[in-house]
C-alpha cells in the first residue's frame, strides 16, 4: 500500500486533501464510489444523497492507493425508509500529469445532478438554463476559480399507464457539467458543488438570488 501510494503524483495527493476539508451540508450524504477508468490516468468519485434535514450525516473517505490522503472514516449510519430522499448527484474529480487541450489543464471536474419535480414545474421552458444559472452561482458564491465549464441539462417525463395510470406525470431535470479548476486546491469546487445538489433538492438556505424550488418528493 505504501509503493501503491508512492507512485500517485503529489499533486493528485494535494486536491484529495483539499476535498477532505470541505464541508458540506448536513442533508447531503457523500460515499466513495467507483471512479471511472477511462477518462484519465489518476480519478476520484464520490456519490451524493440530499435528503430531508432530519436524516442523519453519513460520510466515506476515498479508498485504495488515494486513502491515506483522507483522514479515517468519521462515521456512518444507514438511511432509514423514512429518509425523504430529494436528489442524487456525482462529483468526479480527474487528474491527468500531461494535461488536455481539452480540459485546459491538468485537473477535471465532471459531475451528475438529478432531481425530481411535478409536472408543472418541470415544464417551465426556462428550466435547463435554471438549471445552469445555480451551477455558475454556486461556484462564484463559493470563489470556486475554474474555466472550460460546458454542460447539458436535460428534462425527464414520466407517465404511468395501465394499473399505474392514476399516479401524476412527473419530469426530472438532470444535469451533466464539467469545468477545470484553477489549482490542485478544489476545496471549493466540492462545497460549490454540494450548494448546487441541495439547491436541486429545493433546500432553503441558497445563495442569494436563487429561489429554491418546494419540496417536491412524490409517493
Amino acid at each position: 500500500m505504501v509503493n501503491a501510494l508512492a507512485q500517485v503524483p503529489s499533486e493528485f495527493l494535494s486536491a484529495l486533501g483539499s476535498l477532505r476539508k470541505a464541508q458540506c451540508r448536513s442533508e447531503l450524504r457523500l460515499d466513495e464510489i467507483p471512479a471511472p477508468a477511462r477518462l484519465a490516468p489518476y480519478a476520484v468519485a464520490l456519490g451524493a444523497e440530499v435528503f430531508s434535514p432530519t436524516a442523519a450525516i453519513r460520510q466515506v473517505p476515498v479508498h485504495g492507493p488515494a486513502a491515506k490522503a483522507f483522514a479515517a472514516n468519521q462515521g456512518s449510519s444507514s438511511s432509514s425508509e423514512e429518509d425523504d430522499e430529494l436528489a442524487t448527484g456525482r462529483f468526479i474529480l480527474l487528474y491527468d500529469p500531461d494535461g488536455s487541450a481539452v480540459w485546459e489543464g491538468e485537473f477535471r471536474i465532471v459531475t451528475y445532478i438529478r432531481a425530481q419535480m411535478d409536472a408543472e414545474m418541470g415544464n417551465d421552458s426556462m428550466l435547463g438554463s435554471v438549471a445552469w444559472t445555480w451551477l455558475v452561482d454556486a461556484l462564484e458564491n463559493r470563489a470556486a476559480p475554474y474555466r472550460a465549464a460546458g454542460g447539458t441539462a436535460t428534462r425527464i417525463l414520466s407517465e404511468s399507464f395501465g394499473t399505474l395510470a392514476e399516479r401524476p406525470d412527473t419530469i426530472d431535470i438532470e444535469l451533466r457539467a464539467s469545468w477545470t479548476p484553477a489549482s490542485q486546491d478544489v476545496q471549493a469546487h466540492l462545497e460549490a458543488w454540494s450548494d448546487m445538489v441541495c439547491t436541486f433538492a429545493g433546500l432553503p438556505p441558497l445563495p442569494p438570488g436563487v429561489t429554491g424550488l418546494p419540496n417536491r418528493r412524490l409517493n
